[in-house]
């Protein structure tokens, strides 16, 4: 084990049901190892200017159960740069930060690699909701953004059923499909759009919803990701070729907040304990990730070069479940 007598925590880029429960898991795991933790706030660019909270036990009672972020998050161009870069480095080696648990997606290990590569220990910890970080088969954030675009769903159901109508209902996701897929499978809808997979208009909307009315279906959902295009074209298209009222809901950023769900809690305990005990290790560059129902850490290079498709067996399970 390194002797680490302080480490920082930050979160960067979007944010995620279950950042908070992060940077909790972090400043106790630190806590309980006798290890000072120190909360960056507004990511790297907080990290660049010295704006910093000490965190501890009691310091982060009851953020478990809150959305957002505790710590803000911010995009900050300047990290971008070699002289931005030195900036952190420089304020790590002033408040004396050994090591630093960075909570974010790609952009964020990004931020860790070139942090890492000026002397800084760096763990990065997955948190979207897209769920594309290709190094991990799960982030935090994703179960609550899906429980979140249910709850909408559900309740357009009620009244697309009421008055015979088709809903078509855009998810974020970014350019990455897993959120859509998820989404769809779970709410029941006739047909999904995502960016990995080419879909033909006819055969893969029009003619399921034609298929549909024979078979005395009344009302219609159309899951679109985000990455796939102007959902207002393929609302009027549905319009235009079937005759059927329907309407666009763009669920937006109501996605990205909210309570977690056991889950997001439980992956982001986990994660952040983990992240710590890396750190003490005395890792560096190096990416929290979950793979086959366990915990393990990769080099940040490696994880940035990974690609992540969408699971072939859940792409089916959707055409199958929308007859």
């Amino acid at each position: 084990m390194s002797e680490i007598k302080t480490i920082g925590v930050l979160t960067s880029g979007g944010d995620a049901p279950g950042m908070n429960a992060a940077i909790r898991a972090v400043a106790r795991t630190a806590a309980y190892h006798g290890i000072t933790c120190l909360g960056i706030r507004r990511g790297y660019n907080g990290l660049i200017n010295g704006d910093v909270v000490e965190l501890n036990a009691r310091s982060v009672n009851g953020i478990i159960s809150k959305g957002g972020t505790m710590l803000f998050t911010a995009r900050c161009p300047e990290f971008m740069t070699p002289e931005g870069i030195k900036k952190g480095a420089d304020t790590c080696k002033y408040l004396g930060i050994d090591g630093i648990v960075t909570i974010g997606g790609d952009g964020t290990f990004r931020g860790a690699r070139d942090l890492a590569a000026s002397g800084v220990h760096t763990i990065g910890v997955p948190a979207t909701i897209d769920n594309d970080i290709s190094s991990t088969e799960y982030s935090i954030g994703f179960d609550t953004a899906c429980n979140t675009a249910l709850d909408a769903i559900d309740k357009l159901r009620d009244t697309m059923q009421s008055h015979e109508r088709c809903s078509v209902v855009e998810v974020m996701g970014h350019n990455a499909g897993h959120l859509a897929l998820h989404v769809a499978i779970a709410c029941g809808a006739q047909a999904v759009l995502v960016p990995e997979k080419p879909f033909d208009f006819q055969r893969d909307v029009v003619e399921k919803i034609r298929a549909g009315r024979i078979n005395k279906r009344s009302h219609f959902i159309i899951i679109q990701a985000e990455g796939v295009g102007n959902s207002v074209d393929i609302t009027n298209r549905i319009i235009e070729e079937t005759g059927i009222d329907t309407r666009l809901t763009i669920l937006g950023h109501i996605q990205r907040g909210g309570s977690p769900t056991a889950r997001d809690r439980v992956m982001a305990s986990r994660f952040g304990e983990y992240a710590v005990h890396t750190l003490m290790a005395g890792k560096t560059n190096r990416v929290v990730c979950a793979r086959d129902n366990d915990i393990c850490d990769i080099d940040i290079n490696e994880a940035l070069e990974m690609k992540k498709d969408l699971p072939e067996n859940m792409y089916m399970t959707s055409k199958i479940m929308s007859i």
